[in-house]
């Protein structure tokens, strides 16, 4: 290596500059953040630039970002400013619509999964009786009963439900009727005439006054 050659570091040497494990680094590594060079026995080797941007990840990981955030962070360049290095509103603008985004695939992966959960409960629901039927029947209980016992399930579950579909109907029906009566009442008040506070031969003065 000749002296115009810049310092490499091994990942131990680097994570003691930067006071952080090994670990740590290659962590990082793992998700993209960072690719160090590699030495010709296939050795992770750090430059100044590497250490700056590992430096940059450790402090916005310390303030709470997220490393999803700082990917988007770390395509942008900072911009000098007061002594100083800031994010300029155009590049604020690109993180934020690219976080943005995710989180709206996040939202729409979320939904597809509750849809699908509630999917899968409601077959659980259906299948449980099935299985434990026929756990039943292998440990020997007639089949004549229990096949009696889901009969009358079924009837009492019918009967629940239609009980249940008659009091949501008959409460429909009389919030409508309490709102019917409600407008009849008002329909039925007489109209105040709003008195006449202009003293004769003065106009009333308006928005063009």
């Amino acid at each position: 290596m000749s002296k115009d050659s810049p310092a490499l570091l091994t990942v131990r040497d680097a994570a003691e500059r930067l006071g952080v494990t090994p670990r740590t680094l290659k962590y990082y590594e793992e998700r993209g953040l960072v690719s160090p060079t590699r030495s010709e026995g296939r050795y992770r080797l750090y430059d100044e630039e590497d250490l700056k941007r590992f430096a940059r990840i450790l402090r916005l990981r310390s303030l709470g970002f997220s490393l999803h955030g700082i990917t988007e962070m770390l395509k942008r360049p900072l911009e000098p400013v007061d002594g100083g290095h800031r994010f300029s509103t155009e590049s604020l603008q690109q993180i934020r619509d690219a976080i943005a985004q995710q989180v709206e695939a996040l939202d729409a992966r979320i939904e597809t999964m509750r849809r699908e959960l509630k999917e899968a409960q409601k077959l659980r629901a259906e299948l449980s009786p099935d299985l434990d039927y026929l756990e039943r029947r292998l440990a020997g209980e007639n089949a004549d009963t229990l096949l009696e016992q889901r009969r009358n399930a079924a009837a009492k579950a019918a009967t629940t439900a239609k009980a249940s579909n008659t009091g949501r109907s008959a409460k429909a029906a009389g919030t409508a009727n309490a709102a019917d009566a409600t407008s009849a009442r008002r329909a039925k008040k007489p109209h105040k005439t709003e008195p006449n506070n202009t003293t004769p031969g003065k106009s009333t003065p308006d928005e063009s006054s």
